[in-house]
């Protein structure tokens, strides 16, 4: 927490002044905090799908104050935060690595011995990771890069399918491989043809599908009623639903205890939703418009951003 609590304190920050625009590294005003609240100083930040959602929708300045997002903003040196958004951990994990997997472990919930397949190994490689450490023994990686299967199978991805390679929906593929379709799936890319069809690869009576990509605004999911009556299951979240004040620190002591595996790592920050160790690109913070070059262009993971101060 920054010395000069009472103070307006002036920072870098990217600034999105127009929809689709790069981002501007300016020079910002970060006040004070107030009742529950705390202002901290960012170390290092991440580029989830959703900031390109909201970067390419709604924004406007023009003598406005600056938006938060998400009630974060971690894409400044410092930011202010509700109380409810900040967790006391041990300080000694190794943050440089960092990943997410909430959506598969606490949302999805795969058993020992199942199957899950993963859409998007950008940032998805993580929740092929919770797939691992809850024990699924098939994991299956969809992506349009094929170059990301090799970095997805330290994540335990056993099977990778490009949707490229087939002329027919890759549901109908993954239904086939899998003699009627997986007991879980991810969603991860925000693509409404991908969310489809996470949903349609599920097995009928049990599959669950959740969704972790944010679509557009416009964008319609539409599939057949009958795939809801024959009991697949289909959920979203937010966060992967961790409650960062009381289940962030424990996680993190489980990592410090090595009761994840290799590569199952711990790190909460931007829009992700939970646990993961991965070597992401790197980059510092005035080459934020890089990332999101490169995320746009699905080349590498996630990538991890580290402030400049």
């Amino acid at each position: 927490m920054s010395s000069t609590v009472g103070q307006v304190i002036k920072c870098k920050a990217a600034v999105a002044w127009e929809a689709g625009k790069p981002l501007v590294i300016e020079e910002v005003e970060v006040a004070p905090p107030q009742a529950m609240e705390v202002r901290v100083k960012i170390l290092f930040t991440s580029l989830c799908h959703t900031d390109v959602y909201f970067w390419e929708a709604r924004f406007s300045i023009n003598g406005k104050p600056i938006y938060h997002f998400l009630g974060t903003s971690t894409f400044s040196e410092y930011t202010v935060v509700h109380v409810g958004c900040l967790a006391k951990i041990n300080p000694l994990p190794p943050w440089k690595r960092s990943a997410c997997f909430g959506a598969t472990v606490n949302v999805a919930k795969p058993k020992k011995g199942s199957s899950v397949a993963v859409f998007g190994l950008g940032a998805g490689p993580c929740r092929c990771g919770g797939a691992r450490v809850s024990g699924a023994s098939r994991i299956i990686g969809v992506d349009l890069n094929s170059d990301r299967f090799e970095q997805a199978k330290k994540f335990g991805v056993t099977e990778f399918v490009n949707p490229k390679d087939y002329d027919r929906p890759v549901q109908e593929v993954i239904a086939e491989m899998t003699g009627g379709g997986v007991d879980r799936s991810v969603e991860c890319t925000g693509n409404i043809n991908a969310m489809i069809s996470a949903f349609e690869c599920v097995h009928d009576g049990w599959g669950v599908a959740v969704l972790v990509g944010v679509p557009h605004n416009d964008d319609v999911f539409k599939t057949s009623p009958v795939n809801f009556l024959s009991e697949r299951t289909l959920k979203g979240t937010f966060y992967g639903n961790y409650k960062p004040r009381s289940d962030i620190p424990g996680v993190v002591e489980k990592y410090m205890n090595k009761v994840f595996a290799k590569n199952v790592g711990v790190f909460l920050g931007g829009a992700g939703d939970g646990v993961g160790e991965v070597h992401h690109p790197r980059g510092p913070f005035s080459e934020i418009n890089k990332a999101f070059d490169l995320m746009l262009r699905g080349e590498g993971l996630r990538c991890l951003i580290r402030m400049e101060h």
